[in-house]
């Protein structure tokens, strides 16, 4: 995902694969079923005899079995938190602004600016291993999918994120997420997508060239993110048609005679247009 370390491994899939403390490993018997077998293996109580009032004749050694407690069951799957490695400690305090409380794109080559800026503080190793394990977080990979820019060692913007890169990290978020069954990701996802296409400005072809993989799930949700994208432009160019034969001068008026949002009228309209021109552009530089 990221190229500032420089011994990245290399993959099959443009997508880092998750830490494995992002997949919980572990299963714990339901409580109910271990609430029922503890009270199957617990010794009958042997029946008593009432005597005279005030009296019983009960075993007084008669047991039952303990309870299964929620808290007992639960408490072994709990994930414990992993420790922070003392390299990327010492680089939040250093570089608050990057590895702080909110974390930031960071520019290609960062592990060197970071060798040349402190050639006695970090062991290169740690150094890299520590870079690794940031830029893999899922934190990290929001950051890179939000389209934010990347940043040198003192916080500046420096070098626009590539749209394949939001790509992979937007595709990998969602992978990670699939786990909360919300049904309403996969749509989220491909509208996110069919932001980043239009945002870069490339074509659906170029786009899809610089992302497809081999891998099947990731194509299928590109597809669906390129259908989408059909979709939607064949709506604002009939929008853009219905407004100009409408007569209306304004766009307001426009979209108070259909009962439409007037912002969305006019990001529809200016999409419409926009892709026109870039195509009459074209047409008469192919002439």
């Amino acid at each position: 995902m990221t190229d500032s370390v420089p011994a990245a491994s290399t993959s099959s899939s443009p997508v880092a694969p998750a830490p494995a403390a992002e997949v919980a490993a572990a299963t714990a018997q339901p409580v109910e079923a271990a609430a029922g077998n503890a009270q199957a293996a617990a010794p009958r109580r042997p029946r008593t005899r009432r005597g005279k009032r005030g009296t019983t004749d009960r075993n007084p050694t008669a047991t039952t079995a303990p309870a299964a407690t929620p808290s007992g069951a639960t408490e072994s799957t709990r994930r414990a938190p992993r420790p922070v490695p003392p390299t990327l400690q010492k680089l939040a305090e250093l570089y608050p602004q990057l590895f702080g409380a909110v974390f930031r794109p960071l520019k290609r080559g960062i592990f060197q600016d970071m060798v040349a800026a402190h050639p006695d503080l970090f062991e290169r190793e740690a150094l890299k291993q520590a870079l690794g394990l940031h830029t893999r977080s899922t934190r990290y990979l929001q950051s890179v999918a939000t389209g934010q820019p990347r940043h040198d060692l003192q916080g500046q913007p420096v070098e626009a994120m590539a749209p394949e890169h939001i790509h992979y990290a937007l595709l990998e978020v969602y992978r990670r997420r699939q786990g909360q069954n919300h049904p309403e990701l996969t749509a989220k996802l491909c509208a996110r997508i069919v932001a980043n296409i239009e945002t870069s400005g490339l074509s659906r072809e170029d786009y899809a060239e610089r992302v497809r993989t081999r891998d099947d799930a990731a194509n299928a949700l590109l597809d669906q993110a390129l259908n989408d994208l059909s979709a939607k432009m064949a709506r604002e160019e009939a929008l853009l048609r219905t407004f100009e034969a409408s007569g209306q001068k304004t766009v307001q008026a426009f979209a108070d005679m259909y009962g439409m949002d007037i912002n969305t009228v006019v990001r529809s309209l200016h999409s419409a247009r926009s892709r026109a021109a870039k195509t009459a552009a074209s047409d008469t530089a192919a002439e």
